[in-house]
């Protein structure tokens, strides 16, 4: 970092950076938080200056009432954010500062008003963010283990459905629906202290599109791809896992496409090793789906085949270094945490992806998912 500070202005619930900057301090509004090499200086609205210095100790805490009142003196009606970090910035004698890619340019042109150097980093301002600690990787793993709760939950309320001579499942009377079994998997997983987001649960055809939520029943005989990402409410780290299953009897083409899918997987996983090419483990999937006589490409508009990356670093965000695709070719580190989900989707015959959450290490991975492939139910 060429600049003398990095300068965070941001809320810890929704701002990986700041969180990981903090600790772990969650703040529902934005604050300042100013990173030196020996020191970390905290701004903040007395209502969470105690906490702050109780899960912080090593922060100095700013009174961000006390910087405002100063700056109304100085004639500044209604000060904001930047104003009071660039108060903050004189008292410290702080002459240049950096600032992350996102930063609020309303904030920086405030800011720069008090500071002549400011300068916008082009780079992530903390990419060790990608390397987890051991504490992060246990925090991982738990909230995996209370996606896979949900995934179960979900699974056993899909089990229980008959399928009708319709084709479609029904519990009783009642056709069984997305937004049932999306109800009951995020239930389970705020039951314990996870927070879904999103969570996946898409039928037949609409299992054909990887990002499409689901909505409506759900058919009896056809994949259903249930994917569940939440979040620790208490410590912020992400799990993602996905499966697909079928309520009845799969068709020969599914049970094909889960099979391969599930291969291409085994052999990704097994390249998570440091010093391995991302690049290489996404070309090893897509050759492997193909020399099983599953294509990608356009076919009337619209994509068909594998066509997404092979998977993605999780922590504090859910999507984070490494990307695990053609976009950029890494080497994957030690202490690097990444979902491994490769996919299939084609018209009328839907979808089928599988994803773990995986360690990577000197040695051979190690896998954080323990949930079991089960595709007929």
């Amino acid at each position: 970092m060429s600049a003398s500070a990095l300068l965070l202005i941001a809320d810890s619930m929704s701002n990986a950076d700041m969180l990981y900057a903090t600790g772990g301090l969650f703040v529902p509004d934005p604050f300042i938080c100013l990173v030196r090499e020996d020191r970390m200086d905290l701004v903040m609205n007395d209502m969470e200056r105690g906490r702050a210095r109780k899960e912080c100790p090593r922060a100095r805490i700013h009174s961000q009432g006390k910087l405002e009142d100063r700056l109304r003196r100085q004639g500044i009606e209604s000060p904001n954010m930047g104003q009071v970090a660039g108060e903050l910035l004189h008292d410290l004698g702080v002459e240049s500062v950096e600032v992350p890619p996102h930063f609020p340019v309303s904030l920086a042109f405030s800011l720069a008003n008090h500071r002549d150097g400011l300068e916008i980093s082009p780079q992530v301002p903390f990419p060790q963010r990608a390397r987890k600690t051991d504490r992060e990787v246990e925090a991982i793993t738990n909230i995996v283990k209370v996606a896979e709760e949900g995934i179960r939950a979900g699974i056993e309320c899909i089990r229980r459905a008959e399928p009708d001579p319709g084709g479609m499942l029904r519990i009783g009377e009642a056709p069984l629906t997305s937004e049932q079994i999306r109800g009951t998997i995020n239930a389970a997983v705020a039951l314990l202290d996870g927070i879904p987001a999103h969570t996946i649960v898409a039928g037949g055809n609409q299992s054909f599109d990887p990002h499409e939520r689901g909505h409506g029943p759900l058919p009896a005989h056809r994949p259903i791809i249930i994917d569940v990402f939440p979040r620790s409410a208490t410590t912020g780290y992400h799990g993602d896992i996905t499966r697909t299953v079928v309520r009845g009897r799969a068709s020969d083409k599914v049970r094909r496409m889960h099979r391969c899918v599930h291969e291409a997987q085994n052999r990704a996983i097994g390249m998570m090793i440091a010093g391995e090419s991302t690049a290489r483990v996404h070309r090893t999937v897509q050759e492997h789906l193909r020399s099983q006589g599953f294509d990608t490409g356009v076919v009337n508009g619209r994509m068909q085949g594998f066509y997404h990356g092979t998977g993605h670093g999780v922590g504090l965000d859910l999507h984070e270094s490494p990307g695990i695709g053609l976009k950029g070719d890494v080497p994957l580190e030690a202490g690097h945490v990444v979902t491994v989900e490769p996919g299939l989707y084609y018209p009328e015959t839907g979808g089928v992806r599988l994803e773990d959450v995986v360690l990577v290490q000197e040695g051979p991975p190690r896998l954080l998912t323990t949930l079991e492939k089960e595709l007929e139910i």
